[in-house]
């Protein structure tokens, strides 16, 4: 019997991902030994070096001891348990799969452990170093603030959807706190892999371009793991939606307008500025485009919860680049950033924020619907009593 085209891709996307986790734990590991042991080992830059060069490695890495010494007992800790979670992370993927219930609680309760006290080591680090002290700038910084924001709030979110029995919320939650913690893997996939495409660029530069889209990006591939898991065509209690049609213009205009700005305002900026406007442009296309169509097509077939699910995402990402173009001057303003690096840091975050908030949005809706249909169950109960006749 042939396996559906959708079960074979949900595998290999599950391979892969597991692939990546499991060869980038002993990356993570081992990053920070050589501040602490000079000469101690470190795979990820030694594959960097092999792959780029070592030069491009040196360059990169000489900028970050005094940083790194500075907070290094935080750094080794978030590092090593980083390691941990990419190793807990396909566990728990595989336990919920094949229904090992009791194991997938246990490791759930000590991935979120885990989770808090990587990024509490994470939030001492970056509360001791200064923006601009960051690894390519304060934009870099703000972002790694803003991702270490939403992984706490993603898992908290989870564990309160599976202690509220609420299995569907709660893979949600889950999936987009992994794509978060998955920005640093697919990080180093980038400055071993760009460098092929725009050679002469330092690791810093690489880093600036990456962060443009890693958080929409894992944002986006947590939302696509959540479709392909919910077969659902609509939700008991959903009507209507919460993203018709005159609401989704209104925010196609807003972000047209928002991204006009951002391309303006970027290419102002000389080489520097096209390169980050282009590593932020091509990702958000790609996105919308597959968003839109999705939306279409589960519209088509009567898939209301699917079409539902994919508009508020959509509605989301047009906000994104408003939200962009308003985090832009306060950056500059509070934080005393130039013109490039405050526009970089608003564009960095819009999207994954939004699309956070696009999970609220979704949890919401469903948290709404079950309400309705409590309600609804009670009063059909009483009409139906009251139209009993007395005996």
């Amino acid at each position: 019997m042939r396996r559906p085209a959708g079960t074979t891709w949900r595998r290999l996307a599950v391979i892969a991902v597991t692939a990546v986790c499991v060869g980038y734990a002993p990356i993570a590991m081992t990053e920070l030994w050589p501040y602490a042991h000079p000469g101690a080992p470190a795979f990820g830059e030694w594959i960097l070096a092999h792959v780029v060069s070592p030069r491009y490695v040196a360059d990169a890495l000489a900028t970050r001891i005094g940083p790194y010494r500075h907070s290094l007992v935080p750094m080794i800790v978030h590092s090593v348990l980083g390691g941990v979670l990419m190793l807990l992370g396909p566990a728990q993927v595989l336990t919920a799969v094949r229904g090992r219930v009791r194991l997938h609680r246990a490791l759930g309760v000590l991935f979120a452990v885990t989770v808090y006290a990587s990024m509490a080591a994470a939030g001492l680090y970056l509360a001791r170093t200064a923006p601009e002290d960051a690894f390519s700038g304060a934009a870099f910084w703000i972002v790694l603030a803003t991702i270490l924001v939403g992984t706490v709030m993603s898992v908290t979110f989870g564990v309160l959807a599976a202690v509220g029995h609420h299995p569907d919320l709660h893979q949600r939650w889950m999936l987009l706190c992994y794509g978060f913690l998955l920005t640093a893997p697919l990080l180093r996939f980038e400055w071993g892999g760009l460098p092929l495409f725009l050679p002469g660029l330092s690791m810093a530069e690489i880093n600036q371009l990456a962060t443009m889209h890693l958080g929409s990006v894992v944002a986006f591939g947590a939302l696509i793991a959540s479709r392909s898991l919910d077969p659902r065509k609509t939700v008991a209690g959903m009507s209507g939606s919460w993203a018709p049609v005159p609401v989704l213009v209104l925010a196609h205009l807003a972000g047209a307008a928002a991204l006009a700005w951002i391309t303006h305002a970027s290419l102002g900026h000389g080489a520097q500025g096209r390169r980050l406007l282009l590593a932020y442009l091509l990702p958000y296309a790609v996105t919308y485009a597959v968003m839109a169509l999705r939306a279409r097509r589960a519209g088509r077939e009567g898939r209301l919860w699917a079409r539902e699910e994919w508009r508020l995402h959509w509605l989301a990402l047009c906000l994104a680049p408003v939200l962009s173009v308003g985090a832009a001057p306060l950056f500059e303003r509070s934080l005393g950033l130039d013109g490039l690096t405050a526009l970089a840091a608003g564009a960095a975050i819009g999207c994954g924020m939004t699309a956070f908030a696009a999970t609220v949005a979704v949890s919401v809706r469903v948290m709404y619907a079950r309400e309705v249909l409590k309600r609804a169950v009670p009063a059909a109960g009483s009409a139906a009593r009251l139209s009993t006749p007395l005996l």
